[in-house]
């Protein structure tokens, strides 16, 4: 298994050829979901990230692990619920096919999560500013005037 790998290119690169390609067919498939994340090892492990980790993924003695946040597979769950092992854990065997039409509903859920809590956050602070008077220092507009 990958110890400290600096990128997901060197975890990948320090598995066998077999566990090589899967892994590479996640990172290609979450790539192809998600073209805006971006790639970072976070936890030891190749991350997705878009406005907070979007998803993890891994390759272990005999299961490939995938962690989308536990959100990700309550959301999911009835589909989820023979490759869930812990709350923001699936495992998938290395001889058993990866539910790939299952994964890309929970990348897409994640998105659309990660998504909302950052514009959640943009309004809250704009909101903030307006209650302190700091709008006009920070540049935010209000429609106070036209309410």
């Amino acid at each position: 298994m990958a110890e400290k790998a600096k990128n997901i290119d060197e975890y990948i690169a320090s598995f066998d050829i077999e566990i090589q390609k899967t892994l590479n067919e996640l990172r290609n498939f979450i790539k192809t979901e998600v073209p805006e994340a971006t790639e970072k090892i976070s936890y030891g492990m190749p991350t997705f990230y878009l406005k907070g980790n979007l998803v993890h993924f891994a390759a272990f003695k005999d299961h490939y692990g995938f962690f989308p946040n536990p959100s990700g597979i309550d959301e999911f769950e009835e589909e989820l619920n023979t490759y869930r092992s812990g709350k923001g854990t699936l495992r998938f065997p290395f001889n058993k096919r990866i539910p790939w039409d299952i994964l890309k509903k929970v990348i897409q859920y994640r998105v659309a999560e990660n998504l909302k809590k950052a514009n959640d956050k943009i309004s809250k602070t704009k909101n903030a500013a307006i209650r302190t008077g700091y709008a006009d220092i920070t540049g935010l507009v209000h429609d106070r005037e036209q309410a």
